[in-house]
C-alpha cells in the first residue's frame, strides 16, 4: 500500500550550504542527516549573489530557477545557456559549478540524486495535465498559489505555493491529474 503525505512550505527545515555560502529550504529526502547519506533530495536555495556552487560527488543534480531574473552557470569551464524560470538543467555533482546571477537574487529549485542508486524523471507543468506513473516515489512541487492534485480516485489534495505532495511505496501504474503549475518528479530504485 502506498503512502501519501503533503509537505508544507512553512514547515521545511533550513540548513546551510555545503560550502557555507548560503542557505536552503530541504523540501524532504529519501534517508540520511545532514549533507551526506541520502540517494535523493528535494530542496529549495536562496542565491543572494554570483559565486560557486557546492560539490556533491557522486550524485546528479537538476536545477530550476523559481524566482529571479536567473542565472548562468559555468560547469566544468563551459558557460551554460542562460536558465531563466521554470527551464530545468542538469549537471554533475562532482563538477565545477559557479553562478552569475542576471539581474538580482534569485530563488531555485534542486533535485541531488544518486544515479547509481535511483532513475529520475522531472518536468515541469502548466495548466491541466494528466500522467501516468509507475515509479515507487512521486513528488509533486507546487508553483502556483493553488495547486489541485488528484492522484487516482481515491484522494485529492489542494497545494499552496511550495509545497510538495510525496507519495512512496507505489506499486502500479498511478494516474495523477494536476491544476496549476508544478513539478511532478519520478523515482525509481534501481535494481
Amino acid at each position: 500500500m502506498s503512502e501519501l503525505s503533503v509537505l508544507r512550505a512553512a514547515d521545511y527545515p533550513r540548513m546551510p550550504w555545503k560550502n557555507g555560502g548560503g542557505s536552503t529550504e530541504e523540501i524532504t529526502r529519501d534517508a540520511g542527516e545532514g549533507l551526506d547519506g541520502f540517494g535523493w533530495r528535494l530542496s529549495i536555495a536562496d542565491i543572494g549573489e554570483s559565486g560557486g556552487f557546492s560539490r556533491f560527488d557522486g550524485y546528479q543534480r537538476v536545477i530550476t530557477v523559481l524566482q529571479g531574473a536567473g542565472m548562468h552557470l559555468q560547469v566544468d569551464g563551459e558557460q551554460s545557456r542562460a536558465l531563466l524560470p521554470f527551464n530545468a538543467f542538469a549537471f554533475k555533482g562532482d563538477s565545477e559549478v559557479s553562478c552569475r546571477l542576471i539581474d538580482g537574487p534569485i530563488r531555485d529549485f534542486n533535485l541531488i540524486y544518486a544515479p547509481q542508486r535511483y532513475s529520475a524523471r522531472l518536468q515541469w507543468l502548466q495548466g491541466g495535465s494528466r500522467l501516468f506513473t509507475p515509479a515507487q516515489t512521486v513528488l509533486v512541487f507546487a508553483a502556483d498559489e493553488h495547486v489541485d492534485v488528484r492522484v487516482g480516485n481515491t484522494r485529492h489534495e489542494q497545494l499552496g505555493r511550495y509545497d510538495c505532495l510525496q507519495l512512496n511505496g507505489n506499486r502500479e501504474l498511478l494516474e495523477i491529474a494536476i491544476t496549476g503549475r508544478s513539478c511532478v518528479i519520478e523515482l525509481s530504485a534501481n535494481l
